[in-house]
């Protein structure tokens, strides 16, 4: 997991966020292409990117639908 700032991604949020702005924002086209998923704040698009594994990323998500990381 790294931090950076890859340039020219297509962001997106859930559509359960609601256009809230308290929401993450992923880039799927890199997870495809290299099994990276670039992660942000939606409140801080300019700040810092994490960089996580496909499997990592695939992990979280399944916690949050699980309701293990509530």
């Amino acid at each position: 997991m790294t931090a950076g700032s890859p340039e020219g991604l297509r962001w997106f949020s859930s559509s359960y966020s609601n256009n809230g702005g308290d929401c993450v924002e992923v880039a799927a086209e890199p997870a495809a292409a290299d099994g990276i998923v670039p992660v942000r704040d939606s409140k801080a698009p300019s700040g810092a990117v994490l960089m996580l594994p496909s499997p990592a990323f695939a992990a979280f998500v399944g916690g949050l639908c699980g309701g293990r990381l509530a």
